[in-house]
């Protein structure tokens, strides 16, 4: 006669000859587990990443550039920021009139003119975009004339591009918008791959005008435009875009073929 068993076996011991189960909390074995970095430790790592996107950045994208003078007033003061767009450039961009534009030095314009040279420091994040760029062989003005323009002034009076007087609420206010000096009298004729420039403090800038006697005839060779002013970010209180003038989108502005 077949009687009730009754199991005694712990509620933790398994089958019969296995050992009983593996419990599901059970301690993971260290042996194929992956410790933590301290933070200190991929530091390093990570401040290379963020110098290599901002070096790319600075060189295909935007760069800062510090206004040295006040040759631009009062469009930009001495020592604002700008942004400049080097991107569009690599599309085929080229500089349009009314345009402000950064350029080397394309012929000792700055002889004479002393620059506060960076530090070590300041020419390390200079070059890889964490610093705007100062103390270089560098020139910020308005373009005037591109290939073909015919750019002349008279007397003080009013600029000329294509025998089109200009209206230029951009020049600096008691300016006149030609200089009567001997510079400041002029009618040239842009070659192909180069632009006029001036500045908009028209008596206080040395641009264009006071090379002619330079073997491109104050003339800026188109390689070496750095690329288009874009945005005055600095500082904050002064923060505006630099949009191109309505006075170079008058008709017939272009010369006649």
């Amino acid at each position: 006669m077949g009687g009730l068993v009754i199991d005694t076996r712990s509620d933790q011991e398994g089958p019969r000859g296995e050992g009983g189960p593996a419990r599901e909390d059970a301690p993971v074995s260290g042996r194929g587990s992956k410790r933590r970095r301290p933070f200190w430790t991929e530091l390093p790592l990570l401040v290379g990443v963020a110098l290599v996107l901002a070096f790319l950045i600075k060189t295909f994208l935007l760069q800062a550039f510090l206004i040295p003078s006040g040759s631009m007033q009062n469009t930009l003061q001495k020592d604002d920021r700008v942004l400049v767009d080097k991107l569009t450039p690599w599309f085929g961009a080229k500089p349009a009139r009314g345009e402000v534009v950064v350029f080397r030095d394309p012929g000792d314009w700055l002889a004479g003119h002393p620059v506060e040279k960076p530090n070590v420091a300041q020419k390390f994040l200079s070059s890889v975009g964490l610093m705007p760029a100062a103390g270089e062989q560098h020139l910020i003005k308005r373009v005037i004339g591109i290939a073909g323009d015919t750019v002349e002034c008279e007397g003080t009076g009013p600029l000329k591009v294509n025998a089109k007087p200009l209206a230029e609420p951009y020049v600096f206010a008691g300016n006149t918008a030609c200089s009567t000096d001997a510079g400041g009298q002029f009618k040239v004729t842009v070659p192909s791959g180069h632009i006029w420039v001036m500045g908009d403090h028209r008596q206080s800038s040395q641009d264009s005008r006071y090379h002619q006697l330079d073997p491109r005839g104050g003339m800026v060779p188109l390689t070496d435009v750095v690329g288009r002013a874009v945005v005055l970010a600095w500082p904050v209180d002064r923060w505006t875009t630099l949009p191109v003038p309505d006075t170079f989108d008058q008709p017939g502005l272009s010369p006649t073929p």
